[in-house]
């Protein structure tokens, strides 16, 4: 099945006109710019034509006005003028001593890299050879494609990081969909489990059965609750965030494997925060069963409430192998895990409900051989 095959032939059709505009105006920037060298080109024989002229018959003064005229039009170009007996005549070089021969020398060598130099002669006779260079405006050109290609590549940059995020929008909202569907879906057969639960109870059954499935039918409901919240904004309220934590060890240590050790230290008697506990709860218990994944089953898990300041810090610590460093900060996108099974969803979630929703922050705090620390902080309410 083919998804939005117009949306894809568009966008093939701007990048390959995007690179067909570029080429054009690439194109004809060096043409331009060939041009442009070709008349300067010209102009410097016309000077050293005028440079012959002048040279050959000093006597002429008619002929002198002319020719002084035609150098005195040339202002842009640097040039020059090395004379057969080796002396130098420096034309619209203002910044160059005329006694700096070291620096002449230099600027002559330039110029000759720039532009073939021009010999001056008259009746087969060497009068003065022309060094010239390009103009201030020939220089600006010469580097003009040079800016475009680095304005092209900026704008492709900015068009992919633009598709990308658009595809990561697309996909969070696909994501957000399911939840939501998925919710609702589980919703009709919790109403039905509830009625027949209230039934098996006028049965006369041992209350301990009706007991526990009551209370797995409400952890369901809570379940349904999470994923009906995601992809909109969650309501918050103040609660005890010790209270919150301490409920979610408890329902994690009862249905834990007893070879999974649990330790929980409040740090205080009550901290209020802004919290979306249900929410909050499913943080929890991302952290601790990534890290009961990382133990393959068996070890420690520790969690530890810290006060500190105007923010409380929430530890859950696993004795697990650890990771490395550098995938400290990307287990939080989507699609990575150090599973060999799983989606990479659980920790990009949980940045999302700490980070977006509670304005909080989620970071490894340390990984290593001997386990992992997460840490979650939020701010505390006033």
């Amino acid at each position: 099945m083919r998804f939005n095959p117009p949306k894809k032939i568009t966008n093939a059709v701007l990048l390959i006109s995007a690179f067909v505009i570029v080429s054009l105006i690439l194109w004809n920037t060096n043409s331009f710019f060939k041009k442009f060298k070709e008349e300067e080109r010209h102009k410097m024989e016309i000077w050293a034509t005028a440079q012959s002229e002048l040279l050959s018959s000093p006597e002429d003064q008619e002929l002198g006005n002319i020719y002084l005229k035609v150098f005195q039009n040339n202002t842009s170009t640097p040039m020059i003028l090395v004379d057969a007996d080796g002396s130098y005549k420096l034309h619209n070089l203002p910044d160059l001593d005329p006694a700096d021969t070291l620096g002449i020398r230099q600027k002559i060598r330039r110029f000759s890299s720039e532009n073939s130099p021009l010999e001056i002669s008259y009746q087969e006779e060497l009068l003065a050879t022309l060094y010239y260079g390009n103009s201030e405006v020939l220089n600006k050109l010469k580097f003009y494609p040079i800016a475009l290609l680095l304005i092209i590549f900026l704008f492709g940059a900015v068009i992919f990081f633009f598709f990308k995020t658009n595809k990561a929008s697309e996909q969070n909202r696909l994501w957000a969909g399911m939840a939501k569907e998925t919710a609702h879906q589980i919703g009709t057969p919790l109403t039905s489990l509830l009625g027949w639960n209230e039934l098996l109870k006028e049965k006369s059954l041992t209350p301990e059965i009706t007991d526990e499935i009551e209370k797995d039918i409400i952890r369901l409901q809570t379940i349904t609750e999470r994923f009906s919240q995601i992809g909109s904004k969650p309501k918050l309220e103040v609660a005890d965030i010790v209270a919150e934590t301490r409920d979610a060890y408890e329902y994690l240590q009862a249905r834990n494997s007893k070879l999974v050790r649990f330790s929980f230290t409040p740090g205080a008697a009550s901290v209020p925060v802004m919290l979306n506990p249900s929410l909050y709860q499913w943080t929890i218990e991302n952290l601790v069963n990534n890290g009961i994944d990382a133990m393959k089953g068996k070890g420690e898990i520790a969690i530890e409430v810290i006060p500190e300041n105007s923010w409380v810090n929430i530890l859950v610590s696993d004795t697990g192998s650890g990771m490395p460093k550098n995938q400290w900060h990307r287990i939080f996108e989507p699609g990575i895990t150090t599973k060999k099974r799983g989606w990479g969803l659980g920790l990009s979630l949980v940045r999302r409900i700490v980070e977006d929703y509670h304005q909080g922050k989620i970071k490894v705090l340390s990984s290593g051989k001997e386990g992992t620390i997460m840490q979650l902080s939020l701010q505390m309410h006033k």
